[in-house]
């Protein structure tokens, strides 16, 4: 998988790629992350890449023309099967999403900065829209980060036990059961005796148990689906 992210803060996002599972995944080459920096497609030579909103009101919009020279420089290189905006006014990335994603090749996201890009852009390139939740950052870089973390993890050989993947929460609209590890005791609390008896099919009961009574109790709208 290919994913290539435009951003006004190439420096903001790079972090979360250098560390980690996201690391290891781009050192094995089960995938390659490229930043490009939208200022490198600026209308003049002073960086412009923004402006303001035409009709007034606060805030200023990222122009339509950097966004189009560079969105147009990579689709001359490869094809992509999605060029994926981040913006809080769009649907909430799910684990179905990101399932979806993962299965395929090459990626665009476009970062949103400052009131958001000119909505042509939207209309001319943007194959799909994503937001993290109902609230607003500073710009699109960390929901970006967000989203890629959520695809590579689920791509093949990522994880040393790709059936981790499998049984995590929202996977199968269930919430993840309680966990244990050493010590069998800790200040009074004892791990249940059904996790050390060896018995997998009751264990696998008593997880589907209680993943279903935390899902009822914290995300009851998850059983509606």
């Amino acid at each position: 998988m290919r994913i290539d992210i435009i951003t006004v803060s190439p420096e903001l996002i790079k972090s979360p790629f250098e560390y980690s599972i996201i690391k290891r995944a781009i050192d094995k080459k089960l995938v390659e992350v490229y930043f490009h920096d939208l200022r490198e497609y600026a209308i003049n030579d002073y960086g412009k890449i923004d402006d303001y909103q035409f009709g007034g009101g606060a805030g200023m919009v990222l122009m339509v023309e950097p966004i189009d020279k560079c969105i147009s420089k990579l689709k001359q290189e490869r094809e992509y099967d999605e060029i994926i905006y981040m913006t809080p006014d769009a649907p909430t990335l799910n684990q179905q999403t990101a399932n979806t994603l993962s299965l395929i090749k090459n990626i665009i996201i476009l970062c949103g900065h400052y009131k958001g890009v000119d909505q042509r852009v939207r209309d001319l390139f943007i194959t799909k829209e994503i937001s993290i939740g109902d609230f607003v950052l500073s710009g699109g870089e960390l929901g970006a980060a967000v989203l890629c973390d959520t695809i590579i993890r689920l791509i093949p050989g990522v994880l040393g036990d790709e059936t981790s993947a499998l049984t995590d929460s929202f996977q199968d609209n269930l919430l993840s059961p309680p966990v244990y590890t050493r010590p069998s005791e800790y200040k009074g609390l004892k791990v249940p005796d059904i996790l050390l008896s060896g018995n997998f099919p009751k264990i696998e009961e008593w997880r589907n148990e209680k993943a279903l009574e935390h899902t009822k109790k914290i995300r009851p709208d998850l059983l509606e689906d």
